[in-house]
């Protein structure tokens, strides 16, 4: 039986690996770092499976791949199937008419309804509700694969995956930039915090004349909050002003988040394409499998599909790059 070695253990080579080996593929891992953990950026991830409201700043590929993501997480991991909420300011009001018109799937909602979907949300007289959207926890699911895949025996190896590997499957990221001339990184920058006061059960997303942000729950008082995108590769540090929206949005979702207590602060480079859509190359010997940029969650299982389809049966998928493979 053929060996296929995926390098990379974030969600981008857990979902590769996985989806080979649930069809009868033999597979093995490699990835220095070891197991799922705060070394990736897949762990830093928000999880929303919003492929509708992804697309209201994204191409169409985002949409249709993305609303495979949910049946696809839902046989692997654990995902909540609770919709999306979009709200605004008053003052902002014309972003939400904005973002209405650039996407689908969603009712507008006035005042009651936006106090029945989330009771502890002050202050907002319309939004829009997208029923079909979903989200998981980024880390348990990643958790979930690594377990799923040791299970069916593959092997991790907690080394840098040795030269001239057969069948070697490249989804490492910005690592894999030597090869991959055209991906840049994408600065992006989030916060976990618990606030038992407030209980949110969806994630909420407040509109922002400058940049939309976003608050997922977690579960037990504690949410992620990000949505920063900053075209930087500077992954030492969050920004002053990063730190202020994200805190200045969740105190106007509720002022209770004032008294929130900062649990976590992450920041990561999103690899990316110059259209910010994934791509599967074949170089070689290698398949490069890459550019997720901030839809990882949501494009990873698209993104496994077209890879195996290549390495089991050389099946030509959209996302393989036929110029540059």
């Amino acid at each position: 039986m053929t060996l296929y070695s995926v390098i990379g253990a974030g969600v981008a080579g857990l979902s590769v690996a996985t989806e080979l080996a649930e069809r009868g593929a033999q597979v093995q891992v490699f990835d220095p770092a070891g197991p799922p953990g705060p070394h990736g950026c897949s762990w830093w991830a928000g999880g929303m499976l919003a492929p509708w409201c992804e697309y209201e700043n994204a191409e169409e590929p985002v949409l249709r791949f993305g609303q495979e993501a949910i049946g696809w997480w839902s046989k692997r991991t654990r995902v909540t199937k609770a919709g999306t909420l979009v709200v605004a300011n008053k003052r902002d009001l014309p972003d939400m008419r904005r973002f209405a018109r650039r996407t689908e799937g969603f009712t507008e909602v006035g005042r009651e309804k936006v106090a029945a979907l989330e009771p502890d949300l002050h202050g907002f007289g319309q939004g829009l509700f997208f029923e079909e959207e979903a989200h998981l926890d980024p880390r348990k699911a990643l958790q979930d694969l690594y377990r799923g895949l040791v299970d069916r025996g593959v092997i991790f190896h907690k080394k840098i995956a040795p030269s001239g590997l057969e069948n070697a499957i490249d989804c490492r990221g910005l690592s894999a930039r030597e090869y991959l001339y055209d991906l840049r990184g994408v600065k992006g920058e989030m916060l976990i915090i618990r606030a038992p006061d407030v209980e949110i059960t969806r994630p909420v997303r407040l509109l922002h004349p400058r940049i939309p942000l976003y608050i997922v729950p977690r579960g037990d008082g504690v949410y992620m909050l990000g949505a920063t995108s900053i075209e930087s590769e500077d992954s030492s540090r969050i920004t002053a002003r990063s730190m202020l929206e994200l805190l200045s949005a969740a105190y106007a979702l509720n002022p209770a988040f004032g008294e929130a207590e900062v649990l976590e602060i992450g920041v990561d480079l999103r690899p990316a394409f110059p259209d910010n859509l994934p791509r599967i190359r074949r170089l070689g010997r290698t398949i490069y499998a890459n550019g997720l940029y901030r839809h990882g969650y949501l494009l990873a299982p698209a993104l496994a599909k077209g890879v195996a389809d290549l390495a089991l049966h050389n099946i030509h998928s959209e996302m393989v790059d036929e110029d540059r493979a």
